[in-house]
């Protein structure tokens, strides 16, 4: 407060001489007109006819004697500099993917609302993200019907939040350093950095990117950060003018004056109000110490977690069943390892009358007894059908308790520890469902040109190709094909031929009875979409219509109108990746 007021006393003046001349020069210098201008330069050539006319002339009359295109184009982009309302908000460039930087301009904003809460609920596969991030990343402009800026802001702001990938909404807010409503992906960020006891991060963010000065939580971690800093004087500085406008928070405030170095007093208090407030209770207790409990928050067992605060499972009480409980749930949200949890289970005692009868003796138990007797007669047992159904039993149970995720890698390597040729048929498909995305890792792609959309004509959608050089090849597969009664043009193969249609490469005359293409699997209401131009918001229906699914689950119908609809709006780099993940033999 003292530093305030001396500062308020040696500047005021200095201060007032300096805005009073910024706005001498304001006045003095005023910035050129370019109406004005054009106008003064129309009046010239037209000086004989208007000699009667007021020497200064309007900007209607300027934009009447342009022509009326000219005229309607000047008078939006006269208004949108008045207005300054149209902004263009993302991280990537849309001629990355192929997309318009005006893709939502026709679409209505109810509909793109509702669309959006509907894919919200749908947990979406990897593809839908990459597709959702391109839709909502891309720098673009805001829809303008029946939809307001932070409405569309709102979108993007959820979707990032949801995705959780720290990285995208770093550089987001990065790249966007004016944009609206940030306080809550900022909050989130250092959040998430601090709840991972990642201070030097949380605070690097304020070197980075602007934060609304109103935003107390921010202010208060941002001082917090000058002091960590050893920044004293100017942690003080912000610390009384947050004051002088009013902040009071009893509870920071103490903590502040702590830091400080200002009293020696500590105090005991531990706030979980905020990750922020929680970390300050530790910071400033030598002696601190907290149990968490089911009611704890995901950030605050995550903070003890990585701080290494948490209680050593060999030193927990086998009868705190509720404690155990908790421990289950912070596993399943990664604050434990499945190591620790299951080493926990091993210290559990059961009979021999129990541990030779687990399927019916399991049923007599509740809870963390119930799954601890289920692991260690997984452990015992020998016989590959009574393993896989103790292990099925055992994940069924952690899904019942909401807890699915204190299952994973402990479950993969226990079946991986069975071959794959004695796994009994009616445990086929739980086998290759935790253990599918280990066994299947493409590679590269290999080239057959016994089939049209394995053949080198792939290559032209990963490479710069000359159209010329595709021409050719395309010619002397097709003529293979030709000549080959036996072969069957499939789906797959009319996607890529269509595909390259699109692109501009003709196919000879000769070869265009092959095959006939089938455009009534196409969703009518994405065809009058892409009629309308409506780029931005058939990109969304497709992630509806994709949702859990990845682009190799799609059946080729599926997958040929997808295609279809991204040639029909020239979107060539997005449906090109799409199609090296669906088209190619891997190995």
């Amino acid at each position: 407060m003292k530093i305030l007021k001396l500062l308020n006393k040696k500047y005021f003046s200095i201060l007032f001489c300096f805005l009073f001349l910024q706005n001498t020069d304001l006045f003095s210098n005023e910035p050129v007109d370019i109406w004005n201008l054009e106008s003064q330069e129309n009046l010239e050539v037209n000086s004989t006819e208007q000699n009667n006319q007021d020497e200064s002339i309007s900007q209607n009359s300027v934009y009447n004697s342009l022509s009326e295109k000219n005229n309607d184009f000047i008078v939006e982009l006269d208004e949108t500099l008045k207005s300054k309302e149209i902004e263009i908000v993302g991280i990537y460039d849309p001629s990355e993917n192929s997309v318009t930087i005006d893709m939502w301009r026709n679409s209505d904003g109810r509909k793109i609302l509702d669309l959006f809460n509907k894919v919200q609920t749908i947990e979406l596969s990897k593809d839908s993200k990459e597709i959702l991030n391109i839709l909502l990343l891309t720098n673009s402009y805001f829809p303008s019907k029946n939809i307001s800026n932070e409405q569309f802001l709102k979108i993007k702001h959820e979707w990032l939040l949801k995705s959780s990938d720290l990285d995208l909404i770093e550089e987001y807010l990065i790249k966007n350093k004016e944009i609206k409503n940030s306080d809550i992906l900022i909050e989130y960020l250092v959040d998430e950095y601090l709840s991972k006891s990642e201070l030097e991060k949380a605070c690097s963010i304020f070197s980075n990117i602007n934060y609304p000065s109103e935003n107390n939580y921010l202010s208060k971690f941002h001082i917090y950060c000058l002091i960590n800093d050893n920044k004293r004087e100017e942690a003080q500085l912000q610390f009384d003018l947050k004051t002088e406008l009013g902040f009071k928070d009893e509870f920071f405030e103490k903590k502040f004056n702590y830091l400080m170095e200002y009293i020696s007093t500590i105090d005991e208090t531990t706030s979980e109000k905020s990750i922020l407030n929680f970390h300050l209770s530790h910071r400033t207790n030598p002696n601190f110490a907290f149990e968490p409990d089911a009611s704890t928050s995901k950030k605050i067992w995550r903070y003890l977690s990585t701080s290494n605060l948490l209680t050593n499972i060999e030193s927990i009480d086998l009868e705190d069943i509720q404690k155990i409980s908790s421990i289950e749930k912070a596993t399943h949200e990664g604050n434990y390892t499945e190591e620790e949890l299951f080493d926990l289970y091993k210290r559990f005692q059961f009979n021999i009358n129990q541990l030779l009868n687990i399927k019916q003796s399991y049923k007599l138990l509740k809870g963390v007894e119930s799954r601890a007797l289920l692991y260690q007669g997984i452990l015992l047992s020998t016989e590959i059908d009574k393993k896989l159904e103790l292990i099925k039993i055992l994940k069924d149970s952690f899904a019942d308790e909401g807890n699915t995720n204190a299952f994973n890698y402990t479950l993969v390597t226990m079946l991986e520890e069975i071959e794959e040729e004695k796994i009994p048929s009616n445990y086929s498909d739980f086998y290759n469902k935790y253990t599918q995305s280990e066994k299947f890792v493409f590679k590269q792609i290999k080239i057959n040109n016994k089939i049209i959309h394995q053949s080198k004509l792939i290559n032209y959608l990963k490479e710069d190709l000359d159209t010329k050089d595709v021409k050719k090849d395309l010619d002397d597969i097709l003529k293979k094909v030709k000549k080959n009664k036996k072969y069957f043009i499939s789906t797959k193969d009319i996607i890529l031929l269509e595909s390259l249609k699109s692109d501009g490469i003709e196919i000879n005359k000769k070869y265009e009875s092959l095959y006939e293409v089938d455009n009534t699997n196409m969703p009518q209401d994405i065809q009058k979409l892409i009629e309308n131009d409506e780029m931005g918001f058939v990109l969304l229906r497709l992630v509806q219509i994709l949702g859990q699914d990845n682009f190799e689950d799609l059946g080729s119908e599926t997958l040929f109108f997808i295609v279809s609809a991204l040639n029909q709006l020239n979107i060539d780099k997005l449906r090109n990746k799409i199609l090296l993940k669906v088209l190619p033999l891997k190995v």
